[in-house]
């Protein structure tokens, strides 16, 4: 089998998206808005997306993706990586993905470069699923759990009223677990500390004491901030606090680890095996988070996801979408994964659900994968990319 044709195209959202208001979810920006005009969670907003398909001659077809800056990490593909991979045996994974990891290690170790290494390889896994007639996470290990436990993922910050309703829905659909997104930092004083609070409080006296709850910043704290929310936030039960300071602050990630309150989440702004071997050796986080689609493919994330298991770090990947579910599904140190559950546009989570079929609904707080179906198990929705701009 070999590479005979890489083709990349990125669609962007044509029709009409949720407005986000104010303090919709904090976020790196709300620390430089006293600047600004304008700095609200829109400006972490993505909706557009990479699909990338490698073709052979055999007639396969892998299919790949990436979220972020997908017209950047398009360009990326198709000027410094497509070269290198037309004519080669998708099977040599390894040396493929070192290939390119090291033709662009001058510009691509971290962000765009490795997500779009991450995009391609993620094809050339759907690729030899494929061609061994086997779903990947059989490739990556075989099936660990009889179904994968989800936990629902929205829970912005909006009216408590509204707040509290939405995560009475998600326990009443049968999650056991489900995280919620803070809407205030530093730059919002101790008020917005106060409002922060009953974002958790409303949640926690909405579901109970027999629902976990997941809490995320998303980067809009800073070290100080959050050593102040931690004693605030400790009666409330958390199972993890999610990016509380900006992922190069890895010592300010240790430091709250150390302080023993709340457990703390992050990795997914981070990148390949190296990165995360610098926030283990850290002692920098209780859960790592990784997203397969920025990572650098599956080829590292099952690296990464031996690693945290040798030090006994639970890996619960960030984002919902199959290249993340055949992780889980493959390891037992993944006890369950992240669930974006279907709902108008909004920040671009949801767009996966617009882009490709085979993706799994989940039930009673679970999904499955099928056995039957070799590779990921996506396809992309052609009639659906009528709903965005395309771009070849």
């Amino acid at each position: 089998m070999k590479i005979t044709e890489i083709r990349t195209r990125v669609v962007q959202w044509k029709g009409a998206t949720v407005p986000l208001p104010p303090h919709f979810c904090t976020n790196p920006m709300d620390a430089v808005a006293p600047m600004l005009e304008r700095a609200t969670m829109g400006t972490f907003a993505f909706h557009g997306w990479l699909i990338v398909e490698i073709f052979t001659d055999n007639g396969l077809v892998g299919i790949g993706n990436a979220a972020l800056s997908p017209l950047v990490t398009k360009q990326v593909v198709d000027l410094h990586l497509k070269p290198l991979l037309l004519g080669a045996d998708p099977w040599d994974i390894e040396f493929l993905w070192q290939h390119m990891y090291r033709k662009t290690m001058a510009f691509g170790r971290k962000g765009i470069g490795m997500v779009a290494i991450s995009a391609v390889d993620i094809a050339l896994w759907d690729l030899l699923g494929k061609s061994a007639k086997q779903p990947v996470y059989r490739l990556l290990g075989g099936r660990t759990k009889p179904r994968i436990p989800v936990y629902a993922s929205r829970l912005y910050s909006t009216p408590l009223d509204e707040l509290a309703a939405e995560a009475k829905k998600y326990k009443k659909d049968g999650y056991k677990a489900m995280k919620l997104r803070f809407g205030w930092g530093p730059v919002d004083g101790a008020e917005g500390m106060g409002k922060n609070v009953a974002l958790v409080r409303v949640v926690r006296e909405a579901v109970g004491d027999g629902v976990d709850i997941m809490a995320d910043a998303y980067m809009g704290w800073n070290l100080d901030y959050a050593k102040r929310m931690l004693p605030r936030l400790e009666p409330f039960n958390l199972r993890w606090l999610e990016e509380p300071v900006i992922p190069d602050d890895i010592h300010g990630y240790a430091e709250l680890k150390r302080c023993g309150r709340i457990p703390i989440a992050g990795g997914e702004h981070e990148f390949t095996l190296y990165g995360f071997r610098e926030l283990i050796e850290a002692r920098a986080v209780d859960y790592i988070q990784f997203d397969t689609n920025r990572v650098g493919g599956l080829t590292q994330a099952r690296k990464i996801a031996a690693l945290a298991e040798a030090h006994s770090i639970p890996v619960i990947p960030h984002a919902g979408q199959m290249h993340n579910y055949h992780v889980v599904m493959a390891s037992l140190n993944s006890p369950m994964a992240e669930y974006f559950p279907p709902v108008d546009v909004e920040v671009g989570n949801e767009l996966f659900w617009y882009i490709f079929k085979g993706e799994p609904v989940a039930k009673d707080g679970f999904i499955d994968l099928d056995e039957n179906t070799p590779g990921l198990g996506l396809t992309v929705d052609e009639k659906a990319l009528k709903k965005f701009k395309v771009t070849e």
